[in-house]
């Protein structure tokens, strides 16, 4: 798949708040791929290289169907690697307004099921091997799809 590259995409800045609480896993045509620092639910974030962008809506047509590939890569990526209960989807933006997607894992005995994951309880960063394992794993899988 090519980058979608726009004028927009060149002033593209990864909002602070968000490379504090993530991890860089990969760079795909449109979004960067990331992985939540909090080891209690494996949780990617996918965040697209276009400036200025708060809702998925804000996308042009051809960057919407692209992020939404992303998305249900992502998705499977997870899926296949942590065999969750339930995959959660969202981009709710009201912390941090840059567009962003998570993709969480979610698991009946997880400690905010069935509440969401938002505010529960302080983040457990992923230990160096940890990380190392889980984007080995992700990279296998992601290649395999």
């Amino acid at each position: 798949m090519q980058p979608v590259l726009t004028a927009s995409t060149v002033d593209f800045r990864l909002h602070p708040s968000l490379a504090a609480v993530t991890l860089p896993l990969l760079e795909w045509p449109l979004s960067s791929l990331r992985l939540m620092n909090d080891a209690r639910w494996p949780w990617l974030i996918l965040v697209p290289r276009v400036a200025g962008m708060r809702d998925l809506i804000d996308l042009n047509a051809q960057q919407q169907a692209m992020l939404w590939s992303e998305i249900a890569r992502g998705s499977q990526a997870l899926r296949a690697v942590c065999r969750p209960h339930k995959l959660n989807v969202a981009a709710l933006g009201n912390v941090v307004a840059q567009l962003h997607v998570h993709v969480i894992a979610r698991y009946e005995t997880d400690p905010a099921w069935p509440a969401p994951v938002w505010g529960h309880g302080i983040a457990v960063p992923y230990s160096d091997v940890a990380i190392a394992a889980l984007k080995l794993d992700l990279e296998a899988a992601l290649a395999s799809l």
